[in-house]
């Protein structure tokens, strides 16, 4: 039987849990490891996994492979330990380019490792991406998209300051552009030139940009999108032109229409039924997380994403910063 050690047993590592568990890896074979007791304790009562407080505990020739939840700005830090005993691993969404390409440069024998792609397997993406891939409403003219979901309600249970959200660079808006950018350039590609704003516009208890807008040029089309943690509704919402139709999707509604030009009237796609953890917005599926681990544990021809196009999206990110004067900026 495989066994696992998950590095941070924070929200995104005990969903790790879940999913492993949920793909027949049973508790006795899942190990966590994380620096603070509560979380220890917590994920050894309500999931009934080997808690250990020290990579020297851990007979790592046991260990089949590692996942690292923890923070974007400490990702280096687990992922080095998988790489000392050279284990596959995977990483959370990341949003830190130098971070990174600290990561790939000190991958000198060539590890497995699987950066965080969960929304290339959320069911309404993979039908997006079929539509637009099959060419069969002509070519896409210009799409929009806004992402947006209120930062406290990211974690009900704690403070914002509490976790990783409310620091600058690691900030909720700026982790999510990326996050989306990884399935908007796998649906449309990468686009030619990418131009932004950045702003903090309201306050919502952490001094971070909580709002930003992307335009991408892509030459034979445009894009734009808008990524904020200040919208009290969770929603994303997403129209595309076609040359011969246009497609909606309004996650808050449950709402999946294309209009088709050849007929003038609306015709709803099905989305199938997802799964929703206890204590997250009701919109947020839980199937896609268990598929992208999935692909994980089935290797590297079946993973969609990697380290280079990680630090290509990042760079974009960076880009769209730039435009507006960098990121630093006082």
């Amino acid at each position: 039987m495989k066994k696992f050690l998950i590095i941070g047993l924070g929200s995104m590592g005990k969903r790790r849990v879940r999913c492993l568990q949920t793909l027949g890896i049973s508790k006795a074979d899942i190990y966590g490891l994380d620096q603070r007791v509560d979380r220890c304790i917590e994920a050894k009562e309500r999931y009934g996994i080997q808690i250990v407080h020290d990579e020297r505990e851990i007979d790592f020739d046991q260990i089949d492979a590692v996942i690292v939840s923890l923070p974007p700005d400490r990702h280096l830090e687990g992922v080095r330990i998988a790489l000392r005993y050279n284990k596959p691993v995977f990483v959370e969404a990341s949003v830190l380019l130098e971070e990174v390409q600290q990561i790939k440069d000190c991958n000198v024998n060539n590890v497995f490792i699987a950066p965080s792609c969960t929304f290339l397997f959320h069911p309404v993406i993979k039908k997006i991406r079929n539509i637009v891939r099959s060419d069969m409403y002509g070519k896409v003219c210009n799409f929009s998209y806004h992402s947006g979901q209120y930062l406290p309600d990211w974690h009900p249970w704690e403070n914002v300051n509490e976790f990783y959200v409310s620091n600058r660079i690691t900030g909720g808006a700026r982790e999510i552009v990326p996050y989306e950018l990884t399935w908007i350039t796998n649906v449309f590609g990468y686009p030619n030139a990418v131009k932004g704003y950045f702003r903090k516009t309201t306050n919502i208890g952490c001094d971070i940009e909580d709002s930003y807008v992307c335009c991408l040029d892509y030459d034979h089309m445009v894009g734009s999108f808008l990524v904020d943690v200040v919208g009290r509704n969770a929603l994303r919402n997403l129209v595309i032109n076609f040359e011969q139709a246009q497609l909606q999707w309004r996650s808050d509604a449950g709402l999946f229409e294309i209009y088709e030009a050849s007929t003038g009237m609306w015709r709803t796609i099905e989305i199938e039924k997802t799964i929703h953890e206890e204590g997250y917005n009701k919109n947020i599926n839980e199937n896609m997380y268990i598929d992208e681990m999935d692909a994980f544990l089935k290797g590297i021809q079946s993973y969609p994403n990697t380290i280079d196009k990680d630090l290509r999206i990042l760079k974009m990110l960076n880009e769209i910063e730039d435009s507006d004067g960098g990121f630093y900026r006082v």
